[in-house]
Protein backbone atom coordinates (compact mmCIF):
# COMPACT_ATOMS: atom_id res chain seq x y z
CA UNK A 1 0.00 0.00 0.00
CA UNK A 2 1.18 3.26 -1.01
CA UNK A 3 2.23 5.92 1.65
CA UNK A 4 0.08 8.48 2.25
CA UNK A 5 3.18 11.08 2.73
CA UNK A 6 2.40 14.19 4.92
CA UNK A 7 -0.38 15.78 5.68
CA UNK A 8 -1.30 19.05 3.18
CA UNK A 9 -0.25 22.37 5.31
CA UNK A 10 -3.74 23.72 5.52
CA UNK A 11 -3.98 27.67 4.69
CA UNK A 12 -3.10 30.42 7.05
CA UNK A 13 -3.73 33.87 6.12
CA UNK A 14 -0.44 37.11 7.22
CA UNK A 15 -1.51 40.00 7.72
CA UNK A 16 1.24 43.08 8.66
CA UNK A 17 -0.50 45.42 11.16
CA UNK A 18 2.57 47.90 11.07
CA UNK A 19 2.52 50.00 14.03
CA UNK A 20 -0.15 50.16 15.96
CA UNK A 21 -1.39 50.90 19.87
CA UNK A 22 -1.53 47.81 21.88
CA UNK A 23 -5.39 47.84 22.66
CA UNK A 24 -7.19 48.24 19.51
CA UNK A 25 -5.29 44.54 18.54
CA UNK A 26 -5.99 43.04 20.91
CA UNK A 27 -9.66 43.52 20.88
CA UNK A 28 -9.78 42.67 17.43
CA UNK A 29 -8.11 39.67 18.54
CA UNK A 30 -10.88 38.99 20.83
CA UNK A 31 -13.67 39.67 18.48
CA UNK A 32 -11.63 37.60 15.56
CA UNK A 33 -11.77 34.18 17.85
CA UNK A 34 -14.77 34.90 19.37
CA UNK A 35 -16.08 34.97 15.70
CA UNK A 36 -14.76 32.18 13.90
CA UNK A 37 -16.25 28.86 13.00
CA UNK A 38 -14.82 25.52 12.21
CA UNK A 39 -14.84 26.60 8.08
CA UNK A 40 -12.87 30.01 9.45
CA UNK A 41 -8.99 30.46 7.83
CA UNK A 42 -6.29 30.47 10.54
CA UNK A 43 -4.19 33.78 10.44
CA UNK A 44 -0.64 35.23 11.45
CA UNK A 45 -0.95 38.76 12.34
CA UNK A 46 2.40 40.96 13.00
CA UNK A 47 2.83 43.72 14.28
CA UNK A 48 4.97 46.78 15.97
CA UNK A 49 3.06 48.31 18.83
CA UNK A 50 3.54 51.89 20.24
CA UNK A 51 5.35 51.47 23.57
CA UNK A 52 2.86 49.66 26.71
CA UNK A 53 3.64 47.70 29.53
CA UNK A 54 1.28 44.58 29.79
CA UNK A 55 -0.01 42.70 33.00
CA UNK A 56 -1.28 39.17 32.34
CA UNK A 57 -3.51 36.92 34.22
CA UNK A 58 -0.66 36.23 36.77
CA UNK A 59 0.59 39.92 36.76
CA UNK A 60 1.61 41.66 40.13
CA UNK A 61 1.54 44.97 39.80
CA UNK A 62 4.50 45.15 42.09
CA UNK A 63 6.93 43.89 39.12
CA UNK A 64 5.81 47.50 37.28
CA UNK A 65 8.49 49.78 39.02
CA UNK A 66 8.77 52.84 37.53
CA UNK A 67 6.58 52.92 34.51
CA UNK A 68 6.68 56.91 34.02
CA UNK A 69 4.88 57.91 30.82
CA UNK A 70 4.85 54.36 29.38
CA UNK A 71 0.83 53.17 29.87
CA UNK A 72 -0.30 49.90 31.78
CA UNK A 73 -2.59 48.09 30.52
CA UNK A 74 -4.31 44.22 31.95
CA UNK A 75 -4.91 41.76 29.51
CA UNK A 76 -6.16 38.35 29.74
CA UNK A 77 -3.35 36.27 28.02
CA UNK A 78 -1.45 33.89 30.50
CA UNK A 79 1.99 35.39 32.11
CA UNK A 80 3.14 38.83 34.20
CA UNK A 81 4.20 41.85 33.17
CA UNK A 82 5.92 42.36 29.74
CA UNK A 83 6.59 45.42 27.46
CA UNK A 84 5.94 45.73 23.97
CA UNK A 85 7.32 48.87 21.98
CA UNK A 86 9.24 50.34 18.84
CA UNK A 87 11.96 47.99 17.52
CA UNK A 88 10.21 44.47 19.04
CA UNK A 89 8.58 42.19 16.61
CA UNK A 90 5.13 40.84 17.24
CA UNK A 91 3.12 38.32 15.86
CA UNK A 92 0.17 37.01 17.11
CA UNK A 93 -0.85 33.27 15.67
CA UNK A 94 -4.78 33.21 15.40
CA UNK A 95 -4.67 29.20 14.64
CA UNK A 96 -7.56 26.78 15.44
CA UNK A 97 -5.38 24.10 17.70
CA UNK A 98 -8.43 21.87 17.86
CA UNK A 99 -8.44 21.79 13.90
CA UNK A 100 -4.73 21.27 14.12
CA UNK A 101 -4.23 18.67 16.72
CA UNK A 102 -2.10 20.28 19.15
CA UNK A 103 -1.97 20.83 22.46
CA UNK A 104 -1.39 23.69 24.66
CA UNK A 105 1.82 22.84 25.73
CA UNK A 106 2.66 21.77 22.64
CA UNK A 107 1.47 25.11 20.94
CA UNK A 108 3.88 26.64 23.36
CA UNK A 109 6.94 24.82 22.38
CA UNK A 110 6.51 25.35 18.74
CA UNK A 111 6.45 28.97 19.20
CA UNK A 112 9.67 28.54 20.78
CA UNK A 113 10.97 26.26 18.28
CA UNK A 114 10.17 28.83 15.39
CA UNK A 115 11.93 31.51 17.30
CA UNK A 116 15.05 29.15 18.08
CA UNK A 117 15.35 28.37 14.38
CA UNK A 118 14.77 32.28 13.67
CA UNK A 119 17.86 32.93 16.04
CA UNK A 120 19.72 29.85 13.60
CA UNK A 121 19.70 31.62 10.64
CA UNK A 122 22.08 34.17 12.24
CA UNK A 123 24.05 31.79 13.96
CA UNK A 124 22.73 32.65 17.37
CA UNK A 125 22.10 29.86 19.67
CA UNK A 126 18.51 30.29 21.22
CA UNK A 127 17.39 27.82 24.59
CA UNK A 128 14.44 27.53 26.58
CA UNK A 129 14.16 27.85 30.22
CA UNK A 130 12.57 25.65 32.67
CA UNK A 131 9.59 26.75 34.11
CA UNK A 132 9.98 30.14 32.20
CA UNK A 133 8.56 30.12 28.63
CA UNK A 134 10.39 32.46 26.06
CA UNK A 135 13.34 32.32 24.66
CA UNK A 136 16.94 33.47 25.75
CA UNK A 137 20.73 33.66 24.68
CA UNK A 138 23.18 32.72 27.14
CA UNK A 139 20.83 33.44 29.81
CA UNK A 140 19.47 36.93 28.39
CA UNK A 141 15.63 36.79 27.30
CA UNK A 142 15.68 38.16 23.50
CA UNK A 143 11.52 36.59 23.04
CA UNK A 144 8.49 36.56 25.05
CA UNK A 145 5.26 34.33 25.06
CA UNK A 146 2.11 35.13 26.49
CA UNK A 147 -1.21 33.21 25.41
CA UNK A 148 -4.81 32.77 25.58
CA UNK A 149 -6.69 29.90 23.85
CA UNK A 150 -10.16 30.54 23.68
CA UNK A 151 -13.05 27.14 22.59
CA UNK A 152 -10.03 25.68 21.52
CA UNK A 153 -7.89 28.98 19.67
CA UNK A 154 -5.19 30.51 20.28
CA UNK A 155 -4.32 34.62 19.69
CA UNK A 156 -1.88 36.63 21.45
CA UNK A 157 1.38 35.56 21.24
CA UNK A 158 5.14 36.17 20.91
CA UNK A 159 7.47 39.44 21.26
CA UNK A 160 11.22 39.38 19.80
CA UNK A 161 13.25 41.60 20.98
CA UNK A 162 15.26 42.89 17.30
CA UNK A 163 16.56 46.29 17.52
CA UNK A 164 18.58 47.38 21.17
CA UNK A 165 15.99 50.28 21.29
CA UNK A 166 13.09 47.99 22.41
CA UNK A 167 14.62 46.69 25.19
CA UNK A 168 15.71 49.67 27.68
CA UNK A 169 12.07 49.91 29.24
CA UNK A 170 12.57 46.34 30.92
CA UNK A 171 14.54 48.26 33.41
CA UNK A 172 11.25 49.51 34.75
CA UNK A 173 10.03 46.23 35.46
CA UNK A 174 10.88 43.09 36.67
CA UNK A 175 10.34 41.33 33.14
CA UNK A 176 8.04 38.05 33.35
CA UNK A 177 8.03 38.57 37.05
CA UNK A 178 11.62 37.92 37.36
CA UNK A 179 13.76 40.75 39.16
CA UNK A 180 17.21 41.62 37.42
CA UNK A 181 16.09 39.16 34.80
CA UNK A 182 18.43 40.32 31.54
CA UNK A 183 16.73 41.48 28.07
CA UNK A 184 18.59 41.19 24.81
CA UNK A 185 18.02 42.39 21.51
CA UNK A 186 18.81 40.53 17.99
CA UNK A 187 21.02 43.22 16.94
CA UNK A 188 22.64 43.40 20.29
CA UNK A 189 23.86 39.84 18.66
CA UNK A 190 25.08 40.74 15.53
CA UNK A 191 21.58 40.40 13.50
CA UNK A 192 19.85 42.65 11.86
CA UNK A 193 18.13 45.47 13.86
CA UNK A 194 15.13 45.31 11.10
CA UNK A 195 11.98 43.98 11.63
CA UNK A 196 11.33 43.96 7.73
CA UNK A 197 14.95 41.28 7.88
CA UNK A 198 13.02 39.07 10.40
CA UNK A 199 9.58 39.13 9.99
CA UNK A 200 9.47 36.71 6.47
CA UNK A 201 11.95 34.46 8.27
CA UNK A 202 9.74 34.18 12.04
CA UNK A 203 6.94 33.80 9.56
CA UNK A 204 8.16 30.69 7.61
CA UNK A 205 9.67 28.74 10.44
CA UNK A 206 5.80 29.51 12.48
CA UNK A 207 4.80 28.24 8.77
CA UNK A 208 6.78 25.09 9.15
CA UNK A 209 6.39 24.12 13.07
CA UNK A 210 2.06 24.36 12.67
CA UNK A 211 2.33 22.99 8.96
CA UNK A 212 0.45 26.28 7.52
CA UNK A 213 0.56 27.07 3.70
CA UNK A 214 0.56 31.24 4.22
CA UNK A 215 -0.87 33.51 2.11
CA UNK A 216 0.08 37.48 2.65
CA UNK A 217 -2.77 39.83 2.69
CA UNK A 218 -3.01 43.48 2.67
CA UNK A 219 -6.25 44.14 3.85
CA UNK A 220 -5.88 44.73 7.76
CA UNK A 221 -8.64 44.13 10.68
CA UNK A 222 -11.20 46.24 11.67
CA UNK A 223 -9.41 48.06 14.93
CA UNK A 224 -11.32 49.29 17.40
CA UNK A 225 -10.84 53.39 18.18
CA UNK A 226 -9.36 54.05 21.18
CA UNK A 227 -10.53 56.09 23.94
Amino acid sequence: MADAGPAAARPAIVRDLGRQPYEPVWRAMQAFTDARDEATDDELWCVEHDPVFTLGQAGKPEHVLMPGEIPVIHVDRGGQVTYHGPGQLVAYPLLDLKRLKIGVRDYVCKIEQAIIDTLAEWNIDGQRKAGAPGVYVAGAKIAALGIRVRRGCSFHGLAFNIAGESTAPFLRINPCGYEGLQVVALSDLGGPSSLDAVRPVLLAQLARQFGLSLRHDAARPALPATA
